[in-house]
């Protein structure tokens, strides 16, 4: 006996599902702007890459708020991420680490950010202070013809050094192996510094729909550690700053774009009808979906 069940299809239209903001007029705390895109929308805005950031731009620009909230929190326990937030660029190798001995120790509990020792160290990681100054390290994945790491010979911080990456390239680098920290370490032995930044750091940042993204746009002047929630500013390049979560400011929502076909096909037969007209049956990513 064979059993053969049909369904009603729901494609997505991207490889992820994109994200169309929706900016709210209301003052609200972060917590009630929450409860309002939670109930007539999906969430919180969230965003996932620059691309999602320059659409949120063009949201931003028809408005005149000076800052308003995205669904970004801050909980106690954070993680080591990536500052290249692209999952496709890592596969298994997110989670490759080459700390020194007795690192990650974080310091007087101020070491969020990860640098790559330089002569002789042999390319082992420490983490440090996120406002030092350092040289660095940037990515640029758009590079073909020459070498994609590129040794920026000018002392930043890490959030400057991240934002100076961006600019100009893509990111600051990440290290996905042994044969990728060994080419950046052959780079780096030309620095008279004894270290570099690299894409690495610590942080206690959840987005509100339980998105896995990496990505952070925050402004590298204005941070405080005592502030767990995040809204974007209404300034030219809209940066993000960490806020009192109980500020009242207007905010931003998204919903997520799905294709609900009414048709009765079975997975098989659904699976070729997203791939053959839109991109892909739905990935489901968290309850609220």
């Amino acid at each position: 006996f064979i059993s053969i069940t049909f369904l009603t299809v729901v494609c997505g239209v991207t490889a992820y599902i994109p994200h169309r903001y929706h900016f709210v007029n209301e003052n609200k705390t972060w917590s009630e702007a929450q409860t309002y895109c939670q109930k007539n929308y999906t969430d919180l805005a969230t965003i996932s890459n620059m691309d999602e950031m320059e659409k949120l731009n063009i949201t931003l620009k028809k408005e005149t708020a000076k800052l308003a909230w995205i669904g970004l929190k801050s909980e106690s326990v954070g993680e080591w991420k990536w500052s290249l937030a692209d999952q496709t660029f890592y596969r298994d190798g997110d989670t490759y680490r080459n700390w020194s001995s007795g690192e990650p120790n974080n310091a007087g509990g101020k070491e969020h950010c990860v640098e790559m020792y330089n002569k002789d160290k042999n390319g082992f990681w420490n983490d440090r202070c996120c406002k030092n100054p350092n040289y660095f390290v940037c990515y640029d994945g758009k590079n073909t013809n020459s070498s994609k790491y590129i040794l920026i010979s000018q002392s930043k911080t890490w959030y400057e050094a991240q934002t100076f990456c961006r600019e100009k390239y893509t990111d600051l680098v990440s290290v996905r192996n042994q044969t990728e920290n060994e080419e950046i370490r052959r780079l780096i032995q030309s620095s008279v510094n004894n270290s570099v930044w690299i894409g690495l750091f610590n942080d206690s940042w959840k987005w509100s729909d339980q998105s896995k993204s990496s990505f952070r746009y925050w402004n590298p002047d204005k941070r405080s550690n005592d502030l767990k929630c995040a809204a974007v500013s209404g300034s030219e390049q809209h940066y993000w700053n960490n806020v009192n979560c109980t500020e009242q400011l207007p905010f931003i929502c998204h919903e997520e774009k799905l294709i609900l076909m009414k048709k009765n096909l079975t997975w098989k037969e659904a699976l070729r009808y997203c791939r053959n007209h839109h991109h892909d049956l739905v990935s489901v990513r968290s309850e609220e979906m």
